[in-house]
């Protein structure tokens, strides 16, 4: 792994956490003005719904990045090398195609939601919410090139960890 793909990775990891706590505290936060004051906070639920979906895009980025996703492995790792790699590169470029029309699909949504503001809080400008689409599709895009460009190389990635195969 590359000194720039660590540190973006590095980034992404504490991003994903700070959006996790972030989530919790407000979480906590709805269910305790809830039970405990007899009070409910109007923007809690939604706020935290964005927190999820940011989470959701930025965690899918690096199980992109470690090769986690979810994969018939079983059934193709019963494949005689030759197949396999027909197998892995068709799979490969479906991945990449999905990449590319996440994030271009993304931009076009976040564009066209411009001005639009979350319903419970006016101050959240909807476009930000929907920036976690090509932004993410961004991301998984480069580290789906990164991916395919080590499969063809020879290299396999193995449960978060690069390998250089040997046939």
């Amino acid at each position: 792994m590359g000194r720039i793909e660590r540190v973006v990775v590095r980034a992404l990891e504490w991003w994903a956490g700070i959006l996790l706590v972030a989530m919790v505290v407000v979480v906590t936060a709805g269910v305790f003005y809830r039970y405990v004051l007899n009070s409910s906070l109007v923007w809690y639920d939604e706020f935290a719904s964005y927190l999820l979906v940011w989470l959701t895009f930025y965690g899918a980025v690096l199980a992109t990045q470690r090769g986690i996703h979810i994969e018939f492995d079983t059934l193709v790792r019963r494949l005689e090398p030759g197949p396999r790699r027909a197998v892995e590169a068709v799979s490969g470029l479906c991945t990449l195609a999905f990449h590319l029309i996440l994030f271009a699909y993304g931009i076009v949504l976040t564009r066209s939601m411009g001005a639009e503001t979350a319903i419970s809080l006016p101050w959240v400008m909807m476009a930000w919410v929907y920036s976690a689409l090509p932004i993410s599709g961004a991301l998984m895009l480069v580290f789906s090139v990164i991916t395919l460009t080590r499969r063809w190389r020879g290299i396999t990635l193995e449960a978060g960890r690069i390998e250089t195969e040997v046939a």
